[in-house]
């Protein structure tokens, strides 16, 4: 018989050998980390992103509106693109939250504008700053991270229409393709005064009126004032391409006449994504 002794002098053995023996498998690796398997939905119908762009080579806004009262996961999108000199927020500042979920309330189907920064008439001027590369490379994967579907409409003002319609001949499957006062230029000598193209070959490769042939009537809306410095322009882009909506109406080339027509042109893109 073994003592009392002899038991915990035995015990106190066997615990010391079971710590100190090796494990039969690998060591435990660090805790595992969910990872995200649905985009963030947006939750509010005005959103301000800041984030990078790799084709522009700087920060950018993306501003995303959607009506109020309407989900905004799974919605359509349009793209809009502002004149020279402004910025994505200009579309808050031009009321379109506002105007938006009135035009949907009045019946027009829901649909998500998401607007950028962009610059030099949304064209590749040899900068090294390329805003139709980020539109078509990285636009669409910022969309679905906030579950929204790809863009397929694009609206443009001034600078925007030049950079809408340039955008538009890439995409011949957009639904809908809007400009108000689109910036556009009959000759060299007139776009050479912009200072912004890199020649005239770079100029003669993005300009709209030299490509009409590239452009969709259907699902086209052209607006311009009457008093507006493009309109000579403007009338040369409907001749050419005889697009479905073409307005001609009082005004100039400034905020009262885009927020005049910007209820129509809402309408005009929703009804053609629905």
């Amino acid at each position: 018989m073994l003592s009392r002794r002899g038991l915990l002098a035995g015990s106190a053995l066997a615990l010391l050998a079971g710590c100190s023996s090796t494990p039969s498998g690998p060591p435990p690796g660090p805790p595992a980390v969910p990872v995200p398997t649905h985009p963030s939905a947006l939750r509010d119908p005005v959103t301000v992103h800041r984030t990078r762009s790799a084709a522009r080579g700087t920060d950018v806004d993306l501003v995303l509106i959607t009506p109020e009262g309407v989900p905004a996961s799974g919605l359509p999108v349009c793209l809009a693109l502002h004149g020279r000199g402004a910025r994505a927020r200009t579309f808050l500042e031009l009321g379109v939250p506002s105007l938006l979920t009135t035009a949907v309330r009045a019946g027009t189907p829901p649909f998500a504008i998401a607007a950028l920064d962009g610059d030099h008439y949304w064209v590749d001027v040899g900068s090294g700053d390329d805003p139709q590369r980020m539109l078509t490379d990285e636009v669409p994967g910022w969309l679905a991270g906030r579950d929204l579907r790809p863009a397929s409409a694009v609206f443009g003002i001034s600078m925007g229409g030049f950079g809408a319609l340039r955008f538009a001949r890439a995409h011949p499957d957009l639904k809908a393709v809007a400009t108000a006062s689109a910036a556009l230029f009959v000759s060299w000598p007139d776009a050479r005064s912009r200072k912004v193209f890199a020649d005239e070959t770079n100029w003669r490769a993005a300009e709209p009126l030299l490509h009409t042939a590239d452009l969709r009537p259907a699902g086209l809306g052209v607006w311009c004032g009457e008093s507006d410095p493009f309109l000579g322009a403007d009338r040369r882009l409907v001749k050419a391409v005889s697009p479905e909506v073409s307005r001609f109406s009082p005004g100039g080339h400034n905020d009262e006449y885009w927020r005049g027509t910007l209820p129509e042109v809402l309408k005009f893109v929703g009804e053609r994504l629905s």
